[in-house]
């Protein structure tokens, strides 16, 4: 009996031990887990985070507010964009993009992760509206990153702790592999899920999978006018206008609700006050009595019961240094949309591909059109639109059809879609029309960004790639007739 008892209570013992050791290693494991980082996360949540990252760290960055500078829709008159200005240091430094260069390659890494997790034999096979968003995204977030830099690194990229050094890719086959995600994308988006909806996790289109397929061919429209140079397909980009947005309400634009979340353009003026307005866009919108003028610019705000200032345009290429001086955009607002791919754009997209078809009677429809929307972005009619295109646009129109579809594109772009701008003018310059959107300040001019100084001081390929910087000034990227 005693045994007996000896041997229950040994037991006892030894279970309670074992129970106790295996509490405490739980225990210890929720200690050491950091719940602001954790390991994984379901793909609903990793979308939510890259939409918000797509539009406020890379569409609305410093690749905005320096394409701004370089394409004369502000002047920069402060600090590092009176630099990118005068093309001093900042068109050719490391540093300049990095920040942007770093949140486009964290959200294509991210991505990945969304994209593994709903792929076949992933944790969340069968999630398809999760993994036709995250291949839209990815599509948006590598073409934005090779337009402005040229060749990258890509298909060793976003493997962390496995391939430190990933080498460059040539921008052709980056191209390809934009487009198959845009391809692919099309046909998940097609298929029943067996997750639920996005919904509030989607904070472009509540869910809406019709929504972000219209994205994907708005996307390919846009890619396939930007290869034109190397192989002009015009009635494809056509085609793939038709199949996206039908209206302004379906445009891929972010939107911001002043409060908790801002603008980047109105943060960035608030913060740093280094724009001042552009006397170059002023005089062409006077050119053609543009009611926008009124709209696109202010003078420099005042205190209250304080004099007004006078509206001063500050002179592109060699302003004066000084805050507080010169006018100012007139359209910051902390609750303006940023626009990822507008509706009109793809009207002007469409407008082009016609007439360098040679069909004027349909380009000119796709303009009318493109202006009355560009019109409405800014608060102004389409009465107001119509009556400037009668007065002012039909003549230089019929004289030169694709010319003034890119010169009415280029305003339509003011302010927050100066990236679009920027990889139009480079391909235009490509196609022997680069005079279709003159500019005062041309000395220098950079032909492409330059890589980050995250992957400049750390890999080697980038390293040698980049060398000084200087290389901006003289190399054209693929697309646009260069080697990289």
């Amino acid at each position: 009996m005693i045994l007996e008892n000896i041997k229950k209570t040994g037991l006892a013992l030894l279970l309670t031990t074992v129970v106790f050791s295996s509490c405490s290693e739980d225990v210890m494991d929720r200690i050491n887990e950091d719940r602001n980082n954790p390991l994984t996360s379901p793909a609903r949540f990793i979308i939510t985070d890259a939409i918000a990252s797509s539009a406020f760290k890379v569409a609305g960055s410093d690749y905005a507010f320096y394409a701004s500078v370089y394409m004369e829709n502000h002047v920069g008159i402060y600090g590092q964009m009176y630099n990118a200005e005068i093309r001093t240091a900042e068109p050719y430094l490391s540093t300049t993009y990095d920040n942007a260069w770093s949140a486009a390659y964290t959200n294509l890494r991210n991505l990945k992760v969304a994209i593994d997790k709903c792929s076949p034999g992933g944790i969340e096979d069968g999630n398809f509206q999760a993994l036709g968003i995250a291949q839209v995204l990815s599509a948006y977030n590598l073409a934005i990153q090779t337009d402005l830099m040229g060749d990258i690194p890509w298909t060793e990229a976003i493997q962390p702790a496995i391939i430190l050094q990933p080498k460059i890719d040539k921008q052709e086959a980056i191209y390809a592999d934009v487009m198959k995600f845009l391809d692919d994308a099309i046909v998940n988006l097609g298929k029943n899920s067996a997750y639920a909806s996005l919904e509030g996790q989607d904070l472009l289109y509540k869910g809406n999978n019709k929504a972000w397929v219209k994205m994907a061919h708005g996307l390919k429209a846009r890619y396939k006018m930007r290869l034109s140079f190397r192989s002009a397909k015009y009635q494809e980009v056509i085609n793939e206008v038709d199949l996206s947005f039908a209206e302004a309400s379906e445009q891929a634009s972010f939107k911001f609700n002043g409060g908790t979340s801002n603008n980047p353009f109105y943060s960035f003026a608030n913060d740093r006050d280094y724009f001042g307005a552009s006397t170059s866009l002023h005089e062409k919108l006077v050119a053609r009595t543009d009611p926008r003028d009124a709209l696109f610019f202010t003078s420099y705000p005042v205190a209250p019961n304080k004099p007004a200032k006078p509206l001063i345009f500050a002179p592109n290429g060699g302003p004066r240094q000084q805050q507080e001086y010169y006018g100012i955009s007139g359209l910051l607002s902390a609750s303006a949309p940023t626009h990822l791919l507008s509706y009109h754009e793809l009207l002007f997209l469409k407008a082009e591909a016609y007439s360098r078809l040679g069909d004027k009677f349909n380009a000119e429809k796709a303009l009318k059109a493109a202006i009355a929307a560009a019109f409405v972005k800014v608060g102004l009619t389409e009465e107001a639109a119509g009556t400037y295109y009668a007065d002012k646009v039909e003549g230089l129109f019929n004289a030169n059809p694709t010319k003034e579809i890119m010169a009415q594109k280029y305003l339509a772009f003011f302010e927050d879609e100066a990236v679009e701008s920027y990889n139009d003018y480079r391909r235009l310059k490509a196609m022997g029309n680069g005079d279709y959107i003159p500019l005062s300040n041309t000395k220098s001019f950079p032909l492409r960004f330059t890589y980050g100084s995250s992957d400049v001081t750390t890999n080697d390929y980038v390293k040698a790639a980049y060398g000084d910087g200087q290389y901006v000034k003289t190399e054209n990227v693929w697309w646009a007739g260069g080697t990289r």
